[in-house]
């Protein structure tokens, strides 16, 4: 079958991201732009499934004994803040931008993901399967996202991914991962005026001296160190009263060259007080810098990095590259916006990366 050309899948998905910013999808909230994208699949006869909010598709000549390629961005944004000054939900072409919530995060990513998979579709012969998946939740790296369909869908196993974040169309290859950590300090109530008591608070303090203090050996050539910042603390109820409990809260951004758990069993041998992990699902990722996909890209004039902040990566055990139209810079910004030029760009890019392997 002819394949499209670039300049019609670059209309087309500029039609659908217009769409997609005309339809609020707040997190939780996406069932409408799920429809759109129901909608797109239909209209091409691309055959797709749908659990809550979340669609999926295979390449026609889907092939159990190949190994297959992950297509994934999100539909779901943030909410506005309050320094719009053009309408969220009304998209607006101006000097080569395209404005609205969820331009550049991520639904110029969607769509041009979305493109590829429609030009790569009917094509027989490939040498891997390709599985398109536009999820939700992302924003609150919610459990009905993509962790529903890689929990419940039946995926066919995937040996590597591409996700669809903001990026300049350059490679992250490592992105970190997110543990909080809520810690309580135990000690024993006294009065204030005496020498009794224990102070919890002087306990947590201790611990905290040590977060800001302590750095984790092994170093990720691309992401660098492990980072621990205490963010919030609570403790007291008046001012003639030792604390008998003070809870602080600590923020671990955690690099390839360790696992949640493995920080885990640090933080619990050096610190006295309780810990109490929110989660352990936000984990690191990365793909090998010698990967056929990072090579592809290297030979594109693309270059790679290590990204500080977290996205659907965290909740998929395969290797994993980000890279997507756009910029991270402009994303949850007031008037947010993507340059039309990237989306065709993005395009392009995506499809001739591929390519090149398979």
């Amino acid at each position: 079958m002819t394949r499209l050309p670039l300049d019609t899948l670059a209309v087309d998905a500029l039609a659908l991201l217009k769409n997609l910013i005309a339809t609020p999808s707040f997190s939780r909230e996406e069932d409408r732009t799920a429809d759109l994208v129901a909608e797109f699949f239909r209209e091409r006869n691309l055959p797709y499934r749908r659990k809550k909010n979340n669609l999926w598709a295979r390449n026609q000549y889907f092939n159990p004994d190949l190994p297959t390629i992950l297509l994934n961005s999100h539909h779901d944004t943030v909410k506005p803040n309050r320094g719009w000054t053009l309408d969220p939900f009304t998209p607006l072409e101006r000097d080569g931008k395209l404005y609205g919530l969820g331009a550049n995060d991520a639904g110029g990513c969607l769509v041009t993901l979305l493109a590829v998979f429609s030009y790569f579709f009917h094509r027989p012969g490939l040498k891997y399967n390709f599985l398109m998946a536009a999820t939700a939740e992302e924003e609150i790296s919610g459990t009905e996202g993509l962790e529903l369909l890689v929990r419940e869908a039946d995926l066919p196993p995937i040996d590597f991914a591409i996700v669809g974040e903001p990026t300049q169309m350059q490679m992250a290859i490592a992105e970190k991962g997110l543990l909080v950590v809520d810690c309580i300090a135990h000690g024993k109530a006294g009065h204030a005026a005496r020498d009794e008591g224990e102070n919890a608070l002087y306990k947590a303090l201790d611990d905290i001296q040590w977060i800001r203090n302590y750095q984790f050996p092994k170093v990720s050539p691309a992401l660098g160190p492990i980072k621990m910042t205490a963010t919030i603390i609570q403790a007291g109820s008046q001012h003639n009263v030792v604390p008998d409990r003070c809870q602080f809260t600590v923020d671990v951004r955690v690099t390839d060259q360790y696992t949640l758990e493995e920080v885990l069993d640090v933080l619990r041998e050096n610190l006295k007080s309780e810990i109490l992990p929110r989660s352990v699902r936000l984990r690191p990722s990365s793909i090998p810098a010698d990967h056929p996909v990072v090579k592809a890209g290297l030979a594109l004039g693309r270059s790679t990095y290590g990204s500080p902040t977290t996205s659907d990566q965290a909740l998929i055990d395969c290797p994993s590259l980000k890279l997507g139209p756009g910029d991270s810079a402009r994303s949850h910004t007031a008037d947010e916006f993507i340059y039309i030029h990237e989306i065709k760009e993005g395009i392009g890019l995506y499809i001739r990366i591929l390519e090149k392997i398979v």
